[in-house]
C-alpha cells in the first residue's frame, strides 16, 4: 500500500481539493441556482437533475466510475490517484453545497454576471486541478488524452465537447439559457488555458541589428538573461546578418525593449508569445536544480 502512494505530493492533493471546492461552489451557486447547464460530465449531471431530479453529487460519481479504469491505463498510477481524489472530492464538494449552500446569490436579473462568474469559478477550479496533475474524471480524462496524443489544448477540447453537451441540454433549457451557458463554458476554457499555460508563459524576441554583440552583452549585464546568436541572410540585400533570439518573462518585456533601444534604436525586433518555457532561468537555476517541483 505504501508503494502504491509513493510519489504522491500532499501539496498537490491539497490544491486538488481546493480546486474541487471552487468548482463545486460555482456549479451549485451559479449554474444550478440560475438554471444554466455546463459542459462535460458535469453538464450531464445537471441535465439529469433538471429532468429527473437526480442530485449532481450522486450522478457525478456514478458516471465517472468506468473512466477510472481508462485513466489508469492511459496515465499510470499517480495520475489515477490524483483523478480518484479529484472525483471523490468533487462529489463531496457538490454534496456539501447541495445540503448547505452558502446563500442564494441574487443575480437572476443579470445573467451576464452569472455566466461570467460561473465560467470563472469553473475555470479556476479545474485549472488548479490540472496544474496539480489531476482531473475530476469524465471529460477531463478525455481532454488530457487529446492533449497528449493530438496536441489539442485542454481548454479547446473541453469547449468543443461542452458545446455538444449544451446542445443536448436544449431538451430542457431554452435558447437564452443555452447561450448564457456557452458564455460560461467559453470563459472557463480560457481561464483553464491561462492557469495551465500562463504560469510558464513568456515572450520571445528575434532581434536583427548591426550591433548584436553589444545588445547581447547589455541583455546579460542588465537583465541577467542569455541569448542565442543565429546566422541569417537578408532576402532583399543578400547580406548575412546575426540574429539574436532571446526569451524573457512577460514582466521583463519592457526592460528588454529598453535595453535594445538604448543600444540600437533602429534594430528590427519581432516579438512572439511563448506558451510554455523550461530550462535555466525559468524552471531551473544555474546549477540546473529545479526551481519548483515538476508537477506543481
Amino acid at each position: 500500500m505504501k508503494q502504491f502512494f509513493e510519489g504522491i505530493r500532499i501539496r498537490s492533493v491539497v490544491i486538488i481539493i481546493i480546486g474541487t471546492l471552487i468548482f463545486g461552489f460555482g456549479i451549485i451557486h451559479f449554474n444550478l441556482q440560475n438554471g444554466l447547464a455546463h459542459g462535460g460530465f458535469t453538464g450531464i449531471t445537471l441535465l439529469l437533475y433538471y429532468v429527473f431530479t437526480i442530485e449532481p453529487s450522486l450522478s457525478n460519481l456514478l458516471l465517472n466510475i468506468p473512466l477510472f479504469f481508462i485513466g489508469y491505463r492511459l496515465f499510470g498510477r499517480r495520475m489515477f490517484i490524483y483523478s480518484l481524489i479529484g472525483t471523490l472530492s468533487l462529489t463531496v464538494s457538490l454534496r456539501i453545497f447541495e445540503l448547505y449552500p452558502v446563500t442564494e446569490i441574487p443575480l437572476h436579473d443579470d445573467m451576464i454576471l452569472v455566466s461570467l462568474f460561473a465560467g470563472a469559478f469553473a475555470g479556476t477550479g479545474l485549472g488548479m486541478i490540472f496544474r496539480a496533475g489531476g482531473t475530476t474524471g469524465g471529460v477531463d480524462i478525455l481532454a488530457k488524452l487529446a492533449e497528449k496524443y493530438f496536441g489539442v489544448s485542454i481548454g479547446t477540447f473541453m469547449f468543443s465537447f461542452d458545446a455538444a453537451v449544451i446542445t443536448l441540454s436544449l431538451v430542457h433549457l431554452n435558447l437564452t439559457q443555452a447561450m448564457y451557458t456557452l458564455v460560461a463554458v467559453f470563459v472557463a476554457s480560457r481561464v483553464i488555458d491561462l492557469l495551465i499555460e500562463g504560469a510558464n508563459a513568456a515572450k520571445s524576441a528575434m532581434i536583427i541589428s548591426a550591433n548584436t554583440s553589444a545588445i547581447s552583452e547589455a541583455i546579460i549585464d542588465r537583465m541577467g538573461r542569455g541569448s542565442t546568436v543565429i546566422t541569417g541572410r537578408g532576402a532583399f540585400t543578400d547580406n548575412e546578418r546575426e540574429i539574436l533570439y532571446c526569451v524573457v518573462h512577460r514582466h521583463e518585456l519592457i526592460q528588454l525593449k529598453s535595453v535594445i533601444n538604448d543600444v540600437d534604436p533602429y534594430a528590427f525586433v519581432s516579438l512572439s508569445d511563448v506558451k510554455e518555457v523550461s530550462g535555466e532561468g525559468f524552471t531551473f537555476d544555474k546549477q540546473y536544480r529545479p526551481l519548483k517541483p515538476a508537477d506543481e
